[in-house]
């Protein structure tokens, strides 16, 4: 299974009200995921899956606009995508502080800048610029692993929470290249394992969000 991301991912849900979100639509393909125990605090790892998710649509979006040269399409799809960041550094702040919530914000900025530049890169047909983007975002994936594990070393080890984020760049790359390329059919397959792998990170991190606060995740 394909990972994405979002290391980030600790943050969302965790301390925002499930009707302040924005939910973006669940895709058919949860509905046919395998079954499995019920989470210990439901509607955290729901709150998750939707924000998570959020961060894969609009960056994909934007990939998209990029494409088909809208311009106005790219600038609202990258507007979503730091409203999303926004969310999710909030809800990390609701758990560890406002000084964690900017911490969080920086790292997902970063990430989205090396995402935006990945696809710019890719749009143009340069190479470097396209290399330069995955070093910045193979490095950002570290910082936010090395973050993450120091807000729940229990839960969430730097090393394992990297592999995942390694993953999800490498997703990025090869759909940004899919769609850019035109290849539609290549581009479905990855998305849907974009989409399930961040199901997974998400009810990951959200089962750890329980453990150390069990309180708090209900």
């Amino acid at each position: 299974m394909k990972s994405t991301t979002l290391a980030c991912a600790l943050a969302i849900g965790l301390g925002l009200p499930l009707s302040g979100m924005t939910m973006p639509a669940m895709p058919a393909m949860q509905a046919a995921a395998p079954a499995t125990a019920a989470p210990a605090a439901p509607k955290l790892h729901a709150a998750l899956r939707g924000l998570w998710h959020g961060h894969i649509v609009h960056t994909r979006a934007y990939a998209m606009a990029v494409k088909a040269g809208n311009q106005a399409a790219a600038a609202k799809a990258a507007a979503d995508v730091v409203a999303n960041a926004k969310q999710i550094a909030d809800a990390v702040a609701g758990f560890y502080g406002a000084d964690a919530g900017k911490g969080m914000l920086k790292l997902l900025a970063g990430h989205w800048a090396g995402v935006k530049a990945l696809t710019d890169a890719a749009h143009a047909g340069d190479k470097a610029a396209g290399d330069k983007a995955m070093q910045e975002l193979s490095a950002n994936a570290g910082d936010i692993a090395k973050f993450l594990a120091g807000a729940n070393p229990a839960n969430w080890p730097e090393a394992t929470v990297r592999g995942l984020l390694l993953e999800h760049v490498a997703d990025h790359q090869a759909q940004v290249g899919e769609i850019m390329r035109g290849d539609a059919a290549a581009e479905a397959k990855t998305w849907a394992g974009m989409q399930e792998h961040m199901n997974m990170i998400a009810d990951a991190l959200a089962g750890g969000i329980a453990q150390q606060f069990p309180a708090k995740a209900q």
